[in-house]
């Protein structure tokens, strides 16, 4: 009797050992994601796509895709395409990379990114105006950098606009297809 004892215990031991081990791997942060070789390509104004793994920049919001804005005279303009444009330009610079801060419920690494000659993208995106520092509901850690473009009136801040997640709310999810940085 005393063996089959002595087995089970090394076997309810090993399959904890497995339990804590997969908990240890699901709660450690992501490898660093860098460009180097891997296609990069962008989704909209605050997502890309690094090879396979898809990110959504920490910290900020950008107008959709498909989202227009409208120029103070009333015309409305293709906003969220400029965004994705901008974007584009900023990722395209040598050196791009990632760090994963957390995992969304799109299963989208929200990430911290920066790029030589650039720094961190996204502060780069609300200062040029195509972001508004935050996430859609919690505020940013870019308010200085969204009042330096809010009062130079550059990108969205040149007319009005819906904030992005009040228009994401208003129209059903429809995704753009993703274009090589430029």
């Amino acid at each position: 009797m005393r063996p089959r004892r002595w087995l089970r215990q090394i076997a309810v031991l090993a399959v904890l050992f497995l339990i804590l081990f997969a908990i240890a791997e699901l709660r450690a942060p992501p490898e660093r994601l860098a460009a180097e070789g891997a296609a990069v390509q962008v989704i909209d104004g605050d997502s890309l796509r690094i090879g396979e793994r898809t990110v959504r920049l920490q910290g900020i919001d950008a107008v959709e895709f498909h989202q227009p804005c409208r120029m103070p005279d009333g015309k409305e303009w293709r906003c969220g395409a400029e965004a994705r444009k901008a974007l584009a330009a900023l990722t395209a610079k040598n050196g791009l990379a990632c760090e994963p801060q957390a995992t969304d419920n799109f299963g989208r690494a929200v990430s911290v990114c920066s790029a030589a000659g650039v720094g961190d993208i996204a502060a780069a995106l609300v200062e040029q105006g195509w972001a508004v520092s935050g996430d859609g509901e919690r505020e940013g850690g870019y308010t200085a950098e969204q009042q330096a473009a809010r009062a130079a009136k550059r990108g969205i801040w040149r007319g009005s606009f819906v904030r992005p997640a009040e228009w994401r709310a208003a129209h059903p999810r429809s995704a753009p297809s993703p274009v090589p940085a430029t």
